[in-house]
């Protein structure tokens, strides 16, 4: 049987590999600590798991509308005008199973051969995979840890030509937490705003995760641009419900069509207890979301802290997500290297920076969604390790 080409190219999230390594040594007796998934180690809130057991209970197990129930989609629209101050018509809003499916959309409908589609490098791996998978150009963005680790709109601009056709922009950010200043992002929307022949994806799934009193900026707050902006978001990190499969996105009106039809053809529709879960997560009580940021946020403080004492890793504190990104260049070690070298020696599950992408080298992504304990005996373990073991030969 021949295979067609296109999945040659098509790449994965070595998160999961790392993950089934972590659990293959566990399994052997291993003392494991997990620190490459992005998972809230959270249970998913009782309010939540109720509303799905009662639609089952209630005969809600059939098909849905492929779009999703009527009123998922406007406590959506209704939450997000809220949040931003904006108006979002919940005709423009897709319930998906999850918010790669997001990702594999937009990428689809513009993805050929002959066109660019630009990502952020370090970013979430899947954009480059779905990218290299439709035979576009990949075009890495640069994302900097001189820049916080936000994008500069500047070099984003630049690297714009007339094959361009789509955008891919994500704040608070996978791998780096990094959020983009609000500066940042009205330089590149006056840029993009006189380029109305470009789509933008905006993977805002992170929104809700924002500390120091940051303030996301979301792409909806633009008016210019709503006819070019798609936006991604779902349930998964902010309400921990990561195995929910549960995502949404905002579509401008002459792509949901194209979509929905897509859509008919590849998942039909999301199973329908999950979207009444979804429906009592965004009406119901917020308190186990500002729970969860609060535990989130104190993490965070130790685990930068503890990262900055270990030799030759430097860390700067992230503002979103629950990842940090701490530079290894003076450790003397290649990146993943010293991340796989690191499980099998010290127990310690991690990702490294080249997973996310070439300008990765030189970083680690460590994920705070597990306990201030567990963390900080993890970089225990590797402060041991690093004083101990020198770079390899």
């Amino acid at each position: 049987m021949q295979v067609i080409k296109n999945f040659e190219r098509i790449g994965e999230e070595n998160a999961f590999a790392v993950l089934a390594r972590a659990n293959a040594l566990a399994a052997t007796g291993k003392s494991v600590i997990n620190l490459g998934i992005g998972q809230p180690d959270f249970p998913t809130p009782e309010n939540i798991v109720e509303a799905a057991v009662k639609a089952l209970r209630d005969g809600k197990h059939g098909y849905t509308a492929t779009e999703g129930i009527p009123e998922l989609r406007e406590a959506v629209a209704n939450s997000l005008s809220q949040r931003y101050n904006t108006q979002v018509d919940s005709r423009s809003v897709m319930i998906m199973p999850g918010g790669k499916v997001t990702m594999y959309a937009a990428i689809s409908l513009f993805g050929q051969p002959g066109t660019d589609i630009l990502y952020p490098d370090p970013g979430f791996p899947i954009y480059k995979s779905m990218i290299d998978f439709t035979g576009a150009n990949a075009i890495a963005m640069p994302i900097r840890e001189s820049n916080a680790f936000g994008f500069s709109a500047d070099e984003v601009l630049s690297l714009i030509t007339d094959n361009t056709r789509l955008v891919i922009l994500n704040s608070p950010a996978n791998p780096t937490g990094g959020v983009t200043p609000k500066h940042e992002i009205d330089r590149l929307v006056a840029g993009l705003a006189a380029r109305p022949d470009i789509a933008i994806l905006s993977d805002e799934i992170y929104d809700q995760l924002i500390y120091d009193d940051e303030q996301h900026t979301s792409l909806l707050e633009y008016p210019e641009i709503r006819d070019q902006l798609i936006v991604l978001n779902g349930w998964s990190k902010t309400y921990a419900m990561t195995g929910w499969r549960l995502g949404y996105s905002v579509w401008p009106d002459k792509l949901f069509e194209p979509v929905r039809k897509l859509a008919v053809n590849a998942w039909s529709c999301v199973n329908a207890a999950s979207q009444y879960a979804a429906l009592e997560a965004i009406t119901g009580p917020q308190d186990a979301v500002a729970h969860m940021l609060s535990i989130f946020d104190e993490r965070r403080i130790a685990t930068v802290a503890a990262l900055n004492e270990l030799p030759g890793v430097s860390c700067i504190t992230p503002k979103g997500a629950f990842y940090a990104f701490p530079n290894i260049t003076q450790t003397g070690w290649q990146a993943k290297k010293l991340a796989s070298t690191l499980l099998e020696e010290t127990g310690v599950a991690i990702i490294g920076g080249p997973d996310f992408g070439a300008l990765g080298e030189g970083y680690l992504r460590l994920s705070y969604a597990n306990s201030t304990p567990n963390i900080l005996e993890a970089i225990s373990r590797m402060h041991v390790f690093l004083e101990n073991q020198g770079p390899p030969g």
